[in-house]
This record gives structure tokens, C-alpha cells and sequence, in this order.
């Protein structure tokens, strides 16, 4: 449950979360790796974020020990979701956009 949904705007508060996610581990590919055009950024973090999605599929035990806690959750999710898919790809893009006019103006 979303802490502060109930004073967000419902469709905000519905799909802004994934794609707030896709755009850190955007920005966090490319705090980790400087020297990597936006471009690669992109797909490597759009990658990770598919990835960990599809690894909702996966319903060990185990794993979904990990997924009932807190930082388990936050990481890996708990079920999932198409639409998932598409949020991730907004906040990537959105990052992505946002970044690459940061550079181009840099340069």
C-alpha cells in the first residue's frame, strides 16, 4: 500500500510508481557508469526493469519470502503486472529525455 495515495491524484498514484522506478534505475546506470551513451543507459536500464519484472513470474517459496519484505518488495515487486511494462518504459523514456537534453546542452 502506497503511503500518500490517498492524497495523490488517482492516476498518479495508480502508475506513477513504476515508472518513477524505471527512471531512478535510469539515472542510477548512469551514476554508475559516467562513460556510457544515454542511449545504452536506456536499454540496460529498460532491460533490468523487464527483467526483474519477469522475475515475478517466478513464485518459489523462497523468493517470495524475500518479496514479503519491505526492501524484497521494493526490489523484485510481488506479482506481475503487463502494464508494469509499459509504466517502465515511460519512466525510462522520460529519464532518457530529460538526460539527453541535459548533455546536449552540456556540450
Amino acid at each position: 500500500m502506497r503511503a500518500y495515495a490517498s492524497v495523490l491524484p488517482h492516476f498518479v498514484a495508480e502508475h506513477f510508481g513504476d515508472a518513477l522506478w524505471a527512471a531512478m534505475i535510469y539515472f542510477g546506470v548512469r551514476a554508475l557508469l559516467v562513460r556510457m551513451s544515454v542511449l545504452q543507459a536506456f536499454l540496460i536500464s529498460l532491460g533490468f526493469c523487464y527483467a526483474i519484472e519477469c522475475s515475478q513470474l517466478y513464485q518459489a517459496d523462497w523468493v517470495n519470502r524475500i518479496r514479503s519484505t519491505l526492501l524484497g518488495g521494493l526490489i523484485l515487486g510481488r506479482g506481475f503486472l503487463y502494464v508494469d511494462l509499459v509504466r517502465y518504459c515511460e519512466g525510462a523514456i522520460g529519464a532518457y529525455l530529460i538526460d539527453r537534453s541535459l548533455v546536449q546542452r552540456i556540450a
